[in-house]
């Protein structure tokens, strides 16, 4: 956008110049290079001294808590895929890995080893190639450093990557940590999501532990969007057959049976674990697994948007 894009208003008193700018969606170098060009043209027409104001539009945020009672069910490939779907779908997305204690989002979304910036007192997420900037505790500490921290610190730290300077990003998916412990009810109490998304695979156990989940996001009076079955049935890649590791519409079912919307099933594909584990989310190419996860995606900004209005 051209400097003059930017300018809500310009006065001049004597050879000094006052100039308000609109920098929403800039980040800190975008900022200083408007404000360096301004101040020039500024000068350049007399000014000797130039007064540079700036304000932003305030962005109506939502968060979407990506969530399940356990463990390795694939509710952080779930949510890097959700995200950048999202995005593919023309919204402004945004990811938050919560997961503080084991963080992946950096190996899901290629961006490992990056730092993220600091300006005053919060972070500028890290962009990663597939048009979702992202935060994680993975791009703060040592790769394969343990984290040993107590409720509190893990608070903390999840509140810091919420808060960061996000820019014109309207949706924040987070993957948050299994269960249902301090990282959770910080969400709930400080953040206030606008919906949770579970996740949870067939078996009658990972849904054990998915209906604790929902109970506390139903506690925490988080409306819940809906249930995505995940590891949904294995196709050999040689023979072509079909098979059913984990049981089969366990998810569906116990969605319907708690009156919530079911979203969508992903089968445990090789192509997604070994795109995921490259970095190169399957959401953002094109084929089968790129559909099934932009149905997903369609389903919770349906929703998103059906609260909005």
């Amino acid at each position: 956008m051209a400097a003059g894009a930017r300018l809500q208003t310009a006065k001049a008193e004597g050879e000094t110049a006052s100039i308000i700018l609109e920098v929403s969606g800039l980040d800190a170098a975008g900022r200083a290079a408007l404000e360096a060009k301004v101040r020039e043209a500024a000068q350049a027409a007399g000014a000797a001294e130039v007064r540079v104001g700036m304000t932003a539009e305030r962005v109506n945020r939502r968060i979407i808590a990506v969530g399940s009672g356990k463990g390795g069910v694939g509710k952080s490939t779930l949510s890097a895929n959700l995200a950048v779907a999202m995005a593919r779908l023309g919204r402004k997305v945004g990811l938050v890995d919560a997961d503080i204690y084991g963080p992946s989002q950096p190996r899901l979304l290629a961006t490992e080893g990056r730092k993220p910036e600091a300006e005053g007192q919060k972070l500028h997420p890290v962009q990663s190639p597939w048009g979702v900037p992202m935060l994680s505790m993975g791009h703060l500490v040592q790769p394969g450093q343990a984290i040993a921290w107590r409720g509190p610190m893990a608070g903390n730290a999840l509140g810091q990557l919420i808060d960061a300077h996000w820019g014109d990003a309207e949706i924040l998916v987070v993957d948050l940590p299994p269960g249902t412990g301090d990282v959770q009810l910080t969400m709930l109490q400080k953040h206030k999501p606008a919906g949770a998304v579970i996740v949870s695979t067939p078996q009658d156990l990972a849904l054990m532990d998915a209906a604790r989940a929902i109970r506390l996001f139903e506690q925490g009076q988080v409306p819940l969007v809906g249930m995505v079955e995940n590891m949904a049935g294995y196709v050999c890649p040689h023979c072509g057959g079909t098979s059913d590791p984990f049981g089969t519409g366990g998810a569906e079912t116990a969605a319907k049976a708690m009156g919530l919307p079911f979203l969508g099933r992903v089968p445990l594909n090789l192509a997604i674990r070994q795109k995921s584990d490259a970095g190169e989310p399957p959401a953002a190419g094109e084929g089968p697994e790129a559909d099934i996860f932009a149905g997903i995606a369609r389903g919770v900004l349906a929703w998103l948007d059906a609260q909005q209005g």
